[in-house]
C-alpha cells in the first residue's frame, strides 16, 4: 500500500543520513521502525552536536510547549520553530492539541518565511527530540522526502536542545499576563502572532550584535558585517539568555 512505501522511504533515508547499513527487518517496517534507526544509530541521530559550526540558515530547532490562557483555566500548546544562529521565529502554530497536523501547521508556516525571505531549506537541519510526532511517519515524511531536510533528534530530551529551552523560556515569560487574559483560543493566536512579529522584528539579541533577528539577517546579507557562525557545543542557561 502506500503507507508501506513511504514508511519504507523514510526509514530507508534515515539510514542513509545517519550512515547505518540496512536493518534486514526494515523491508516493510511496523511503526516503530524510525525509533529502531534512532537506537541503531546512537550519537549520529544528534547532526547539530556532530557540526564544528553552524552557519546561519543550516540549523533550526523545535518543539511543543504549553501556555496557560483564560485567567489559567485553559491551555493551549505552541510549537516555534526558530533558527539556530538568527533567532529568527521562522514558523509557529497554536492548538488545542500537541499533535501531528500542528506540526505541520507551523512547518507550513516557517516554509513561507522562507520563501518570502529567499531563505534556502533543503539541507537544513531540524532539531527536536524524539517526542512520537517527530519520530511519526508524517512529520519526517514530510521533511525527509517532500523537503529535502535532515532531522536530528535529541538525545537527552531538553537538556540536548537548549536553544529551544531558552527560546521558550524567555517567551512565555515575556507574554505570560497577555496570554493569561486571552479568553478564547482565537485571541491566543492573535496574542502570539503578535509577539511572534515583535519578536522578529524589534527585540534586540545579546548573541547577535544586540539586533532583531530580521535585522540580523538583513545585516548579514548586505555585506558589513561577518556573519556570526555559532559553535554546536551546548551553552549553559545563563549564555543563552535573550537580551
Amino acid at each position: 500500500t502506500y503507507g508501506h512505501v513511504v514508511n519504507h522511504k523514510v526509514v530507508q533515508r534515515l539510514h542513509q543520513l545517519y550512515e547505518l547499513r540496512l536493518l534486514r527487518n526494515t523491508r516493510r517496517p511496523k511503526p516503530s521502525g524510525i525509533r529502531q534507526v534512532i537506537l541503531a544509530a546512537g550519537k549520529r541521530v544528534n547532526l547539530v552536536a556532530q557540526r564544528e559550526q553552524i552557519g546561519l540558515f543550516e540549523v533550526a530547532h523545535t518543539d511543543f510547549t504549553e501556555l496557560r490562557f483564560a485567567d489559567g483555566t485553559r491551555k493551549a500548546y505552541l510549537l516555534p520553530i526558530i533558527g539556530h544562529v538568527c533567532k529568527m521565529a521562522y514558523g509557529w502554530a497554536v492548538g488545542e492539541s500537541d499533535d501531528t497536523a500542528l506540526a505541520l501547521q507551523a512547518w507550513e508556516r516557517a516554509k513561507q518565511t522562507f520563501q518570502e525571505l529567499d531563505i534556502p531549506y533543503a539541507g537544513m537541519i531540524v532539531h527536536h527530540d524524539q517526542d512520537a510526532v517527530f519520530t511519526g511517519y508524517d512529520w519526517t515524511g514530510q521533511l525527509l522526502l517532500k523537503d529535502g531536510v535532515r532531522v536530528s533528534y535529541a538525545l537527552g530530551g531538553a537538556r540536548d536542545n537548549p536553544e529551544m529551552e531558552s527560546f521558550i523560556g524567555r517567551f512565555k515569560e515575556e507574554g505570560r499576563s497577555l496570554f493569561l487574559d486571552a479568553q478564547s483560543l482565537a485571541e491566543l493566536t492573535a496574542v502570539v502572532d503578535e509577539r511572534m512579529h515583535y519578536y522578529n522584528t524589534e527585540r534586540r539579541h545579546s548573541s547577535i550584535g544586540y539586533l532583531s533577528p530580521l535585522a540580523y539577517i538583513q545585516r548579514v546579507r548586505s555585506g558589513p558585517v561577518e556573519e556570526v557562525h555559532s559553535e554546536s557545543k551546548e551553552v549553559s542557561p545563563k549564555d543563552q539568555v535573550l537580551t
